[in-house]
């Protein structure tokens, strides 16, 4: 599946709810089946700076492909932060860096987020892409 058919999967997943608290909520109980990260992970070099509270996204690179897990005292912003992991997790360095994360605003996401928390998203896209670009410059 392509990066670009996983961004159209999530936005079919994520439209059909026309309230966005419902949305929210759905997003929330996704974000509850998935692990947590192990406490040795989250320490500053994880930590997402700029969100209100503490989230922790952890890169992890093999088979030319990376991979995003995200973690939060906070379900919707571990939810939220686990759909970018989501997109972009399996992906090339090159399709992490190319595709922008505008889906998010497209199912109403963004709009109903709190200033703190679209900081927070942003730092998550900035962390991802930046260790894409480390990842892209050691094999390139």
């Amino acid at each position: 599946m392509s990066i670009e058919d996983k961004r159209d999967q999530l936005v079919e997943e994520l439209i059909p709810f026309e309230d966005h608290l419902e949305r929210l909520t759905y997003v929330i109980d996704r974000a509850k089946d998935l692990p947590g990260l192990e406490d040795a992970y989250k320490i500053d070099t994880f930590l997402i700076k700029g969100c209100v509270s503490q989230l922790w996204i952890f890169p992890s690179f093999s088979d030319g492909k990376c991979n995003f897990q995200a973690d939060s005292e906070a379900s919707i912003t571990k939810g939220t932060a686990s759909l970018l992991c989501e997109l972009y997790s399996g992906e090339t360095p090159e399709d992490v860096l190319r595709l922008e994360p505008d889906f998010l605003g497209e199912v109403g996401i963004t709009q109903h987020l709190s200033p703190n928390r679209r900081n927070g998203l942003t730092g998550v896209r900035e962390k991802i892409k930046a260790y894409a670009q480390m990842q892209l410059d050691r094999t390139g």
